[in-house]
């Protein structure tokens, strides 16, 4: 199946890993050099609706896309650990 890189901004991201969405592509990183495809970028999630900006955006490697389909592309991708703060007074004070 031949896709185009336009056509690959309406495909939604999806981990074969745990089943979670990632979001849609927004951009793709080609090596101008040997005309390879090296990776998709999909936006961050927005932080509170947008208001404070967005997570870092993620970037899947070419080798990690497992399926590219019509509607979804497919991939084997873990995504970084989210260090939360720690629990403070209140939360020693309501278990």
């Amino acid at each position: 199946m031949a896709c185009r890189i336009v056509e690959m901004r309406n495909k939604e991201v999806i981990c074969i890993k745990d089943g979670t969405r990632l979001g849609c592509v927004c951009d793709v990183e080609i090596d101008t050099c040997c005309g390879k495809v090296l990776s998709i970028v999909v936006f961050g999630r927005p932080k509170l609706w947008g208001i404070l900006g967005r997570e870092d955006d993620i970037i899947i490697a070419w080798n990690c896309i497992e399926v590219i389909g019509d509607d979804t592309i497919l991939v084997s991708y873990t995504l970084p650990r989210i260090h939360h703060r720690k629990k403070g007074f209140f939360h020693k004070l309501f278990k």
